[in-house]
C-alpha cells in the first residue's frame, strides 16, 4: 500500500473519525481506523460498534494498492501539525508499520491488521428517502439541546424521529425531551415515506451535525429494524438506534397557555443571561415577574448575591413565574426571527414557547419552584 494524499482532505477526514471512535476502548482494533485504498480512492472507517463512519477521499495518487489500521489518535495529531495542504505520502513498509513522511518529517507508525477490523454488511435497500442536509441539520439543532442525559431512562437520551400528518400534510417530525424542558421541529415532506419512527443516539446527532454542517446537498436515509443510515456524498454514517418506547409527547404541550409574553429576542437573550451571571451553578431560577407590559427578572442566590433587571415587553396580565436560566437561553440560541413568543397560564404550569419566524418549531420549558 503506497500512496499520496492532500493534508487538509486527510486532516478533515479524521477529524469526523474523531467523534466515533472512543477515548477509551478496551479493544486495542477499535482506537484505529481503517484506510483501504483501491483505484484513486481512499475509504477511511471507523466505528465504535454501535456506530460506523465511513468517509472517502476521491482522486488519491496511488501508487499500490492495500489496507492497514492504525491509531486514530496519533496520525490524527501528526497530520493536524503537519503544513496545511501539502502533499502526505503513506506507505505500508510492512505489516504492521506505516511510514509517514511529509516535507521534512518522518514517522512509522504501529498497524494491525486490516483482517482484524470488525466490519457488517447490511442491506439497507428497503425504505429509503432523499431529505435536504440543511433542513436536517436545522430539525437536529432545534431538538439535540433537550436531549437527556438520565442514564436510566435510555429511551430519553435522544431524538425521536417520525411522520406526523396534520391536515393532509406530511412532516417528518423531531421531538427531544429531559422532561424539564421539550423541544419538537417538523419539516414538511413532499409525501409520505416509507419509515418507520426511530429513536436517534445522542452521539449519533452530534456525528451527524457536524458532517451537515461541511455539507450542502440531499442525503438518502434509510433504515431497518435497528439500524439508520445516511448517505452524504463522500461519507456514509450508520448507527444502531435506541430500543425503547418514546413517551406521548403530545399530551405535555400545553393546551390553555392564553397569557402571551411577546419580546424582542436579542434584549429578552441578553437580560436572561445578564441576571443569571449571579447564579453560580446556573440552578438558581430567574423569577419573571409580569405585569402590563414590564417584566421585571431577578436571580437570588444565597452565596452570591442578586441580580435585577427590567425590560419592556408586550404582556397584558399579572403574573409571577421561575424558570431555569440556562434552559432559556439554550431555546432563545435556536430561535430564527427577531422575537421570541412565550404563552403562559399560571405559576406552576409550563411554558410554551414559540418562534415567530419558524411556526415548526415548538419548546415547552417547565416551571421552577418558587
Amino acid at each position: 500500500m503506497k500512496f499520496n494524499v492532500n493534508q487538509q482532505d486527510l486532516q478533515q477526514a479524521l477529524n469526523y473519525c474523531q467523534g466515533v471512535i472512543e477515548k477509551r476502548s478496551t479493544l486495542p482494533i477499535l482506537s484505529n481506523i481503517l484506510l483501504d485504498v483501491k483505484n484513486t480512492k481512499l475509504t477511511i472507517t471507523a466505528t465504535d460498534l454501535d456506530l460506523i463512519f465511513i468517509h472517502q477521499l476521491n482522486n488519491i495518487e496511488v501508487e499500490e494498492q492495500g489496507k492497514t489500521t492504525t491509531t486514530l489518535s496519533t496520525i490524527y495529531d501528526i497530520v493536524r501539525k503537519l503544513s496545511s495542504g501539502k502533499k502526505i505520502n503513506l506507505n505500508l513498509t510492512d505489516t504492521n508499520k506505516l511510514h509517514l513522511e511529509s516535507e521534512k518529517s518522518i514517522f512509522n507508525l504501529n498497524c494491525i491488521s486490516a483482517s482484524e477490523y470488525p466490519l457488517t454488511d447490511e442491506n439497507f435497500n428497503e425504505n429509503e428517502f432523499i431529505i435536504n442536509s440543511k433542513d436536517l441539520l436545522k430539525l437536529l439543532n432545534k431538538c439535540k439541546f433537550s436531549i437527556s442525559n438520565d442514564e436510566t431512562r435510555h429511551y430519553l437520551s435522544g431524538i425521536y424521529l417520525h411522520q406526523t400528518e396534520v391536515e393532509d400534510k406530511h412532516y417528518l417530525t423531531a421531538v427531544a425531551t429531559d422532561s424539564h424542558r421539550m423541544s419538537i421541529s417538523k419539516l414538511r415532506l413532499d409525501k409520505k415515506k416509507d419509515f418507520e419512527p426511530v429513536i436517534l443516539p445522542k452521539k449519533t446527532i452530534f456525528q451527524l451535525c457536524s458532517l451537515l454542517e461541511n455539507y450542502d446537498g440531499d442525503i438518502k436515509v434509510s433504515n431497518i429494524k435497528s439500524k439508520i443510515k445516511f448517505e452524504l456524498n463522500n461519507s456514509i454514517l450508520i448507527s444502531k438506534l435506541i430500543d425503547g418506547k418514546f413517551p406521548n409527547y403530545i399530551q405535555v404541550i400545553p393546551k390553555n397557555n392564553q397569557k402571551k409574553l411577546d419580546i424582542n429576542l436579542k434584549l429578552f437573550q441578553d437580560s436572561v443571561d445578564r441576571v443569571a451571571s449571579v447564579s453560580l451553578d446556573k440552578k438558581d431560577g430567574v423569577k419573571f415577574n409580569l405585569t402590563k407590559d414590564t417584566l421585571n427578572l431577578s436571580v437570588n442566590n444565597a452565596n452570591s448575591g442578586d441580580g435585577k433587571e427590567t425590560i419592556v415587553v408586550k404582556f397584558d396580565h399579572d403574573l409571577e413565574i421561575s424558570f431555569n436560566s440556562k434552559y432559556l437561553i439554550d431555546v432563545a440560541s435556536q430561535i430564527d426571527g427577531e422575537r421570541i413568543e412565550l404563552f403562559l397560564n399560571d405559576t406552576g404550569s409550563p411554558a410554551l414557547i414559540k418562534d415567530p419566524g419558524d411556526y415548526d418549531s415548538i419548546f415547552v420549558v417547565m416551571p421552577m419552584k418558587g
